[in-house]
């Protein structure tokens, strides 16, 4: 068990409920979720991880942001994804990064699907004044990179 995952999973889970509601609701992420990520990770890792590891892994978050821009300049993504994203990397081991894709885009499937079926369905009417039911163009993809997070630092607890 990495005593790591376990410490970071119980902010950043509320943290990511926060993150997926915003984007279902809004479709924004807001700036105070993505710091209270890197707060998280500041705190959590500079008490958990070796030094050398902790201060690498600032250089995820600089790596998955340069990219995350370029991908939301060309319209591939939000800016508040991007900037989520890059707030999530350094909770993710390089050696775990294969399980960590391998997991959001199982994520990103099975949130689609979802959403677009509860967006027909009598559960609409829960949240009618969700934004993501309007925009048939767009996704929350705000859903699916929460869901990573937790589910990546919870098989990082069980294992």
């Amino acid at each position: 068990m990495s005593s790591f995952a376990l410490w970071a999973l119980i902010p950043a889970l509320p943290i990511a409920i926060w993150v997926a509601w915003s984007d279902l609701a809004r479709m924004k992420i807001p700036n105070k979720a993505v710091l209270a990520l890197l707060a998280v990770f500041v705190v959590v890792g500079v008490i958990t991880l070796p030094l050398e590891v902790y201060l690498w892994r600032f250089a995820h978050i600089a790596v998955v942001l340069a990219l995350g821009f370029v991908m939301s300049i060309t319209g591939l993504v939000g800016a508040g994804d991007a900037k989520f994203a890059a707030a999530m990397a350094p909770f993710v081991a390089v050696s775990q990064a294969t399980n960590m894709m391998a997991i959001f885009a199982a994520a990103v499937i099975l949130t689609f699907v979802l959403h677009r079926l509860a967006r027909v369905s009598p559960l609409r009417r829960l949240v009618p004044e969700w934004e993501s039911w309007e925009r048939t163009r767009d996704f929350p993809m705000g859903v699916p990179l929460a869901v990573s997070l937790i589910v990546y630092l919870g098989l990082s607890v069980a294992a």
